[in-house]
């Protein structure tokens, strides 16, 4: 499950795109996720044969699954219609109703950009406009067809379909900032009131949401954000992309995103989206993916900490006792990425019984042991 009380759950995107598609590779990062200790993941997929691959994905992952059905939609609207515009509202939702058919656990969904916050967004301009692909797909069809958001306009409907098929809505935030500077502004808090307003009338209607929360966030805005969510959404759970803490750091942007992850964590996010170290430069290969997985898990845990969870201590605990000790196996066996500590433990053995090759025979802790805590025999 994903919510307070829990243990933070981590996300993994994959997915083609229209550079670049290959099955077996998606595949594979599936696999490495998993491997990685990934709890779900999301088919983002907008090239190739979009259902099949969905399905494949599906068919593979002994996790939920999750999409964003209007890229499907648009995709199909490209190719029958040959254009984004001439999508027809029915459309987007029989893509919905055939994914929730197929067993997609969740769906993000951009039901809070409506044409009032495209006002508000006009009248507050960004640096970085709308990031969001969901969202901005949605905003340039309510522009040129002068119409409102279909996902707001027939929100019971989607409840219907959401209820009938157990499947979970991830409250996308379509406005979200894509830049430090523009975080935390009038249309990002717009757009929160409403999804809190959103998900009273799921709820009503048994149906489980969560919140999608921003993706670039200074690290003094972070706990700020998460409050006010919770204070907006009635206690939703929070599902963080990130947040990144500074635009600089293309091939790092998962550190980045594990900083904020972990004050986000801490403040109360439920559930954080990985970053690789390929974001904003490319689409991410399978050792991008492991990357990715595993700074967020840290980030994740680091919160998990600090909040007090039981298991987390008692990981921690156990893996200090085993430093103590002296046993590699089981440090190794605890290592959140056990793979990369063993190929690290083997390259630096020291030619000292026990300890590794940072401090050799000057271990400090071996050195003291036997003054702190002499063998009684």
């Amino acid at each position: 499950g994903i919510g307070e009380g829990l243990r933070i759950k981590v996300n993994t995107n994959l997915g083609t795109s229209s550079d670049h598609v290959d099955l077996d590779e998606e595949l594979k990062k599936l696999e490495v996720a998993i491997e990685a200790g990934t709890d779900t993941v999301m088919d983002l997929s907008t090239g190739g044969d979009i259902p099949s691959i969905r399905r494949e994905i599906i068919r593979h992952a002994p996790i939920p699954v999750g999409t964003v059905p209007i890229y499907e939609a648009a995709v199909e609207a490209v190719r029958k219609r040959k254009a984004l515009i001439a999508m027809r509202w029915e459309d987007l939702f029989e893509v919905i109703e055939r994914q929730a058919e197929e067993g997609v656990d969740f769906m993000t969904v951009h039901c809070g950009v409506t044409r009032v916050s495209l006002e508000r967004l006009r009248k507050n301009p960004r640096l970085m406009g709308i990031v969001s692909r969901g969202g901005s797909f949605l905003v340039e069809w309510m522009i040129a067809n002068e119409k409102e958001n279909p996902l707001f306009e027939h929100y019971d409907r989607l409840l219907e379909i959401a209820r009938k098929h157990d499947v979970t809505l991830s409250l996308g935030d379509g406005l979200r900032p894509g830049s430090i500077w523009d975080a935390t502004d009038r249309p990002q808090v717009e757009e929160t009131i409403l999804l809190g307003e959103l998900t009273e009338r799921a709820w009503a209607a048994g149906v489980q949401v969560m919140i999608e929360g921003p993706g670039h966030v200074p690290l003094d805005q972070i706990e700020a954000n998460i409050l006010l969510e919770k204070r907006l959404c009635k206690g939703a759970p929070f599902y963080v992309l990130g947040p990144l803490v500074t635009d600089v750091t293309p091939g790092y942007d998962h550190i980045t995103c594990a900083i904020g992850g972990a004050i986000a964590g801490k403040a109360g996010a439920d559930f954080l989206c990985y970053v690789t170290p390929s974001e904003h430069l490319k689409l991410p290969s399978a050792d991008d993916v492991r990357e990715g997985v595993i700074a967020t898990r840290i980030a994740g845990h680091a919160a998990d900490l600090a909040r007090g969870n039981r298991k987390a201590m008692e990981w921690d605990h156990a893996m200090s006792t085993a430093r103590r000790q002296f046993d590699w196996k089981r440090q190794i066996e605890l290592a959140i990425d056990p793979q990369k500590a063993r190929r690290y433990h083997e390259e630096g053995r020291s030619s000292t019984e026990d300890v590794c090759t940072m401090c050799g025979e000057f271990c400090a802790m071996k050195r003291v042991k036997a003054f702190l805590y002499p063998d009684p025999s």
